[in-house]
């Protein structure tokens, strides 16, 4: 892409089975702010993926983080006790 707008400043790829996870941070239009997308990307068939993706922006990733963790909790917690969740880091206070 030659305008700024969209440029990519940061790329991390997350492979899981089926589906694989893209966090990119875009540069906005006036180059001067950036923003996060979450795309997941499932195969279908043979040859096609279907994707989804997620803008999340710097006014939002405070509650965006907080809500995940919550949810993450609370499957943690009230619905899988039993599961080995130490690969999942939890909420520092103070950090939110």
């Amino acid at each position: 892409m030659s305008d700024s707008y969209n440029d990519e400043v940061y790329a991390r790829r997350v492979p899981a089975g089926k589906r694989t996870y893209f966090f990119d941070v875009k540069a906005t239009r006036s180059g001067e702010d950036f923003f996060l997308t979450i795309t997941e990307s499932k195969r279908v068939g043979e040859d096609g993926y279907q994707k989804h993706k997620l803008y999340l922006y710097k006014e939002d990733f405070g509650k965006f983080v907080e809500a995940l963790h919550e949810a993450i909790d609370h499957i943690r917690e009230e619905r899988l006790p039993e599961h080995d969740f130490s690969d999942v880091p939890r909420l520092q206070n103070g950090n939110e």
